[in-house]
Order: C-alpha cells, then structure tokens, then sequence
C-alpha cells in the first residue's frame, strides 16, 4: 500500500512539475513601446490607506496618455475625499461617487461597470486600489496588446508577503496558476473556458469589453478574473495572461483573518465546488503533500522502493518551488512551508464548500454575499 500510494504521489508531482516547467517558460512580460491610451480604473472602498500610494504609482505612468479614474463606493474613511484633493492638483485625475448597489450586483462588480462608463480612453486598465504600478506599466501592458493584436490581457501583480501566514498561504495563488493553467494550450486555442485573469490587473480594449457586455454580462459573480477573460473569448476576442511581476506590486491581506476570509469570498465560485473540489484535493494533496507523508512513513516502516519513489517526488515538488519562488521573487519560507500552505487553502476551499451548503454568507467590506 505505501509504494502504490507513492507511486501516486511520484505521478501528481511531476504532473505538478512539469507543468510548471512549460508554464514559466511562456510566461514573459510583454515588450516594446507603449500602445494605444490608456484609463486606470480603481475600484476603491474604505481605501484611505492604500489610494494616495496607488495614485502615484498610476500617475507617474510614462510613455502612453493615460487619465486615472477612481470611484468611491460608499466609503465611510475618507479615501473620497483623498482622491478629491488630488483631482483638484492634477487633472488626469477624476473622483466619482457610486451610486447605491442594485438588487442582484456585486460592489467591486458595480464600481468597475461604472468605471467603465466613464472612461474616456481605447484601453481600460482596471487594478485594486492596493496594487502600485511600475512606471512603465501600462505603456507596456497596452503595448503587448497592441504587438500581439489581444482584446484583454492581464497578470498576477508581485505579492507582497512581509508576515510568516502570508509567506505560506499567499504563493498558493501560483502553485494552481503555473502547475494546472494550460497556458500554452490557452493560447493557441480560443476556447473560452481556457479563460483566465486576475482582477487585480486586467486591461480590455473598449470595443471588446462592450462587445462582451462588460462586467453587466457577470453582475452577481465575484470572480471578474475569470468571468470577464471567458466573456471577451465567448464574443471572439483574444486574451492571456501574464507574468505581472515586473509591472505591478500588490499586497493583498494583511492577518491571517483577512487571509481566510478574502481567500473563502469567492471559493464556491472557483475550486469550491462539489464537482471540482474533490479533484483539486486529488491534485493538491496527492501531489504535494503525500509525497512528504509517504516518505515519513516509507522511512519509518524500513520501505526501500517506496522511500525512493517518495523521495524522488518530493524532489520534483520543491524543485518546482524553488523555481517558481526564484522567478516570482517568493520567499524561502514559501518553498520550505510548501505542503503546509497547500493543506491551508484545501481547508479554506472546504470550508467555503460546507458554509455555502448550510447557506452562510462570506462578509467582505461591509457587506455579505451569498456563498455559491
């Protein structure tokens, strides 16, 4: 039993690694001379001690036009009145003020499609209020749109992890993006369920965005990372994504509460649900956590050939890691923690699973949405 449960292991791993392998070898950031004008579009609610930070990175942008667009949705911290003040100092700036949440919409959903509405410019780049553009970043961006004729591209900022819980569970985002994405496949095929983003970061051309309905066409959905890459596909679009790296910082939850409860928002809507979940666990845990335990247990019980195998997939696993931390700047403990961060986000997915069954609500900002 325990060298059938690590050959398993040896499997999974490798599927891991070598995927990993084809994945970060695609994955460059685009290059050339900035395209077509661009609007930042910034989503910003209780954001007061991200937006000045966000507002300069927007601002030094060089080598494209570019306007930036904030709206306020019902902030009761005084980022409005931020923005405010900026607007009246530079006139690329502009504040708007959302309107109330219909029935049957997400916030971040409504903001963006207003946003949208309001944007002067060909190409909508729209990023989180705590994610800090390089200065070349949407020349670059609207740039590699305009090089490679796509309608939406868009990419996983740098994660910023300064505390040990985001260190292990942060990089996680990366071990399902690089190790089962099929980013070559996405690209050569227009399928829109080969659809991916990340809503940190996502620049459309505005004929695409249109055509595809915008963020009305997802109005109760969370997930504008996936649903928006689908939708530009489903109407004949084009879309990738990138390594975001080099072109924009971000720094998503700040304790191991809003860690658990940012990552379980929108789970039912990815991995968490009854048909995918199972097989995620499969794949996560069989792939990088069971190596580690069938090797303990391998060595324990005197098991040659199955501490051998095992231990072979463990070298795949963290071999994978260390690529993946040293391309993506990622820290030691990251690798070192690996299976311990894995087993935290199956946890989380879990338990968005059983809460959403039993009808709890996932709070965020204020406000609660129904899980699932």
């Amino acid at each position: 039993m325990i060298l059938i449960l690590s050959i398993i292991a040896l499997a999974l791993a490798g599927l891991f690694a070598a995927m990993c392998v084809v994945n970060l070898a695609v994955l460059r950031p685009p290059e050339g001379a900035g395209g077509e004008a661009v609007s930042i579009l910034i989503p910003a609610r209780d954001e007061a001690a991200n937006i000045d930070a966000a507002l300069d990175a927007a601002l030094a942008q060089r080598g494209v036009e570019i306007e930036v667009v904030v709206l306020d949705d019902g902030s009761t911290d005084g980022t409005d009145a931020i923005v405010a003040a900026r607007a009246e100092r530079d006139g690329r700036v502009r504040l708007l003020r959302g309107a109330a949440l219909p029935e049957g919409w997400i916030g971040k959903t409504h903001a963006c499609w207003q946003l949208s509405k309001a944007a002067r410019h060909p190409v909508l780049l729209v990023v989180d209020a705590d994610v800090w553009l390089a200065p070349d970043a949407a020349a670059r961006l609207s740039g590699e749109m305009a090089r490679r004729d796509l309608d939406l591209l868009s990419g996983f900022p740098r994660q910023i992890t300064p505390t040990w819980a985001e260190k292990i569970v942060i990089p996680q985002i990366f071990t399902t993006l690089l190790g089962y994405l099929p980013l070559p496949m996405a690209r050569t095929r227009p399928d829109p369920a080969f659809g991916a983003g990340c809503g940190q970061l996502m620049a459309v051309r505005r004929a695409a965005y249109d055509a595809a309905g915008g963020h009305a066409a997802f109005a109760s959905r969370m997930h504008d990372g996936l649903e928006l890459p689908r939708r530009v596909r489903a109407t004949g679009g084009r879309s990738d994504l990138c390594d975001a790296t080099p072109v924009a910082t971000c720094r998503m939850y700040e304790t191991p509460v809003a860690i658990w409860h940012g990552f379980s928002k929108n789970a039912t809507e990815g991995m968490a649900t009854k048909r995918a979940l199972p097989v995620w666990t499969l794949l996560l845990f069989g792939g990088h956590v069971m190596p580690f335990l069938t090797l303990v247990v391998a060595l324990i019980a005197g098991a040659g050939w199955a501490a051998a195998i095992s231990a072979v997939a463990c070298a795949l696993v963290l071999g994978a890691r260390i690529a993946m931390a040293l391309r993506l700047r990622q820290s030691w403990l990251s690798v070192v923690a690996h299976p311990l961060g894995v087993m935290v986000v199956l946890a989380i997915q879990w338990s968005a699973l059983i809460g959403a069954g039993r009808g709890r609500r996932a709070v965020w900002r204020g406000r609660d949405y129904g899980m699932g």
